[in-house]
């Protein structure tokens, strides 16, 4: 198979989040590129580690998406966040990843502070091989909950991610943190 190859350095300004882009690929799309991406070993071999933060390669992804392969050391999450309007998959191709999210729509806009109903806690185990294709404003957290080994996956949205939310929990209060930008994370 041949691997997505990585990305440009070059960047594009995002696009508009208010819809998906017609033409652009679907969930399903996106979750068969992250498994085909995440069995190819070569493209995973590429990927460099580091024992002590998450690692990444951007990758051109299918029909104008946004495509990252990341290695997780063990311990490692990305806290509470959103992909805002984006569809999105992931596919773990080494270690195993959790998956905790939220089965409830939060509002786009206009809220610092939000309680959450009982039973809105969803969790997957995702390991080597395991994927999963997700909806627009899709809340979760993903962590490498191992102690000694390393996880690697792929990831893919569309449209390319115009922003990210960060939230902090406790209990069942959810609370906006943080509003970040592609130039925050490019």
């Amino acid at each position: 198979m041949s691997h997505p190859a990585p990305a440009s350095a070059a960047t594009s300004s995002p696009r508009p989040a208010d819809a998906l882009q017609p033409g652009g690929p679907t969930a399903a799309e996106l979750l068969d590129f992250v498994q085909r991406a995440a069995a190819d070993k070569e493209l995973i071999a590429s990927l460099p580690r580091d024992p002590e933060g998450r690692t990444w390669l951007r990758l051109d992804g299918p029909r104008g998406s946004e495509a990252w392969l990341i290695g997780w050391p063990p311990g490692t999450g990305t806290g509470w966040h959103d992909h805002a309007e984006s569809l999105g998959a992931f596919a773990t191709a080494e270690g195993q990843l959790t998956e905790h999210s939220l089965a409830v729509r939060l509002p786009a806009s206009g809220w610092k502070t939000l309680e959450l109903n009982d039973g809105v806690d969803r969790v997957r185990h995702l390991g080597a091989g395991r994927a999963r294709a997700f909806g627009q404003h899709h809340v979760h957290e993903v962590l490498n909950e191992s102690s000694t080994v390393h996880a690697v996956s792929v990831h893919a949205y569309y449209p390319p991610l115009p922003l990210m939310r960060r939230f902090s929990r406790s209990g069942a209060v959810l609370r906006l943190e943080q509003v970040e930008r592609p130039e925050d994370w490019q």
